[in-house]
């Protein structure tokens, strides 16, 4: 039997699975919710939301991981043999998103070698990203460069691959957001930007929000998918769970308000104050930025800058999903890491390829409107995560019982200051809000109503 990895210390932990939080959700959802749902209320919302129903969910999945040493297929069924399905829901999660998460990865990358070549005002052009994801050929090898990149990191292990990584990129993300968002604050007009972004309004504080703001916690902080069942069982015993979560939740957040700060005022500034420009999803990445961009001075460089930021950013959460995949067919199957990485390549290159022809070749296969890719998304994202969250709370809050998570945190050194939040939380608040945000996304989906 291989010996279990670990990370080195509580730093190696906090890093990598803050890394794995902050993806590109972070960067493009983040502000496009903040601006839509008020601002500063949105914001206030999401923290509290955060420091109890994230910190709830991240506390279990962890101490689960940590307190099996195993993946999630194996850390549920080890608790409960009756569970062990729950830990193959969650498993199917990454392997639904690593492939089509790689394909984005594939675009960013493309994009900060245009900003580094020099065809800024090509990139700035409406038609630039349309008729990239249409072809063939460049889509596929953008993504074959970053799923490689993602794949050596991930082969070279948690202590000398992961960890190692992950203390070099965190570090330079965060100065790199600051530095972007300091350089957006200081554009003229920018001010404008900033006060809609954090002055709360009340007429947006609505059922709905709450509900955005809980979904994109619930995304943002990689719960739900086995991430963090897989990197808490790479915890050693003498790191104190409780504050690395909390550390934790501190990077997840602070990127995301920093995303923000980058992002808003800059969009508001060359928009002449026109939130309509702060639109969802890839348009706002890949269409609205490049042209910000293209109209302020040092364009190229804050852009190349920013698309660096965007590619750590999702290399990061893209190392944490592969990773999830490798640990689970090494627990399962007793593979050799770089055996199980090469498999976990191999098929995600060929789920990936589907994706990234969605908008050229195959784009013919769609369902109620989605391509490939948004198809790919709206099943792990919409329908599994919501699902796995809930059975997770009821598998803790009534068949395991919270003693056995708080347990697991005081193995530390005998404390755990919010013993009685969490166990209230996992039982009686968490499961419902959870259910909440399912039934809303699937009706919003099919376009039943929107709350």
């Amino acid at each position: 039997m291989q010996t279990r990895s670990n990370f080195s210390n509580k730093l190696g932990f906090v890093l990598a699975a803050a890394g794995s939080a902050v993806g590109l959700g972070n960067i493009w959802r983040f502000p496009y919710l903040a601006a839509k749902y008020g601002g500063g209320s949105f914001l206030l919302v999401y923290l509290i939301l955060t420091v109890t129903f994230g910190f709830t969910l991240m506390i279990a999945e962890t101490a689960l991981g940590r307190k099996t040493g195993l993946s999630a297929i194996g850390a549920f069924q080890a608790l409960d043999r009756r569970f062990g399905f729950l830990g193959i829901l969650a498993s199917i999660v990454p392997v639904i998103i690593f492939p089509y998460y790689s394909v984005i990865g594939g675009w960013v990358t493309k994009y900060l070698f245009t900003f580094l070549s020099g065809e800024i005002t090509a990139a700035a052009d409406n038609n630039y990203f349309p008729n990239f994801i249409g072809e063939t050929g460049g889509p596929i090898v953008w993504f074959s460069i970053f799923l490689l990149a993602t794949s050596v990191i991930v082969m070279l292990g948690v202590e000398k691959g992961i960890e190692k990584v992950s203390k070099v990129m965190m570090p330079v993300l965060i100065i790199l957001t600051l530095f972007i968002a300091v350089y957006s604050c200081t554009i003229d007009g920018a001010m404008e930007g900033v006060a809609y972004y954090l002055k709360p309004s009340l007429q947006h504080f609505s059922v709905k929000a709450i509900l955005a703001a809980m979904g994109q916690m619930f995304y943002s902080m990689s719960l739900a998918m086995g991430i963090m069942v897989t990197y808490g069982s790479y915890m050693k015993k003498e790191n104190h769970l409780e504050s690395a979560v909390r550390q934790i939740e501190i990077f997840d957040t602070g990127i995301a308000f920093l995303a923000g700060l980058m992002i808003v005022p800059a969009v508001f500034a060359f928009s002449g104050g026109d939130s309509s420009a702060l639109s969802a999803g890839p348009g706002l990445m890949f269409i609205t930025l490049p042209k910000v961009f293209n109209s302020m001075p040092m364009g190229q460089l804050v852009g190349a800058v920013f698309f660096l930021l965007v590619l750590l950013a999702a290399l990061t959460s893209a190392i944490s999903l592969m990773e999830t995949i490798v640990s689970i067919i090494m627990d399962r199957f007793h593979l050799n890491r770089t055996a199980s990485s090469l498999i976990v390549t191999a098929f995600s290159f060929a789920l990936g390829i589907p994706s990234s022809l969605g908008f050229g070749r195959l784009k013919h296969i769609s369902l109620g409107g989605m391509s490939i890719l948004d198809m790919m998304d709206f099943i792990s994202n919409s329908i599994l995560m919501p699902i796995v969250a809930i059975l997770t709370c009821l598998f803790v809050g009534f068949i395991i019982k919270p003693k056995t998570i708080v347990d697991e945190v005081k193995e530390t050194d005998g404390t755990f200051k919010s013993e009685k939040m969490f166990s209230f939380m996992i039982k009686w608040i968490a499961p419902w809000f959870l259910a909440a945000i399912f039934v809303s996304s699937i009706a919003s989906a099919l376009g039943i109503f929107a709350l």
